[in-house]
């Protein structure tokens, strides 16, 4: 059996990840259209989560763990503030809200939550484009 073997420039992995990320708020809207607001937050988060994988992959940098992602984000991309800093309290509230989405047995997610977690994605999704765009032209 062959192995499943990736393949591709620097460029095609980092729009493949915008693409996921893209993807990933679509689900999240049909998902709150169905008052699946828990499933709603989940996929916001990965939204996100692909949108900044897109970034470390124009660094050439991968995390196996999204802490560490979030985290090196966070440090060389909003702290230096080349992403807001608002943006990236509301990553960190999103990782927190899909986290208790996902494991807190008696967490209640609203319609509203839902809604701005899908707002922080589409933001991010749109600022991590225009700047994945500016560096990939500028090699």
């Amino acid at each position: 059996m062959d192995q499943h073997k990736e393949s591709g420039t620097k460029k095609d992995l980092v729009l493949y990840r915008i693409e996921n990320a893209k993807s990933d708020v679509n689900s999240a809207k049909i998902l709150l259209d169905a008052k699946e607001y828990k499933g709603a937050n989940n996929r916001a988060y990965y939204g996100i989560y692909h949108a900044i994988s897109a970034i470390h992959a124009l660094d050439e940098r991968a995390y196996k763990r999204h802490k560490d992602a979030l985290g090196n984000f966070n440090k060389d991309y909003v702290k230096t503030e080349i992403f807001p800093r608002s943006l990236g309290k509301r990553i960190a509230e999103a990782e927190e809200i899909r986290h208790a989405s996902d494991y807190d047995d008696f967490y209640i997610a609203t319609r509203e939550e839902a809604q701005e977690q899908i707002a922080t994605a589409e933001k991010l999704i749109e600022l991590v484009e225009r700047y994945a765009k500016g560096r990939l032209e500028g090699q």
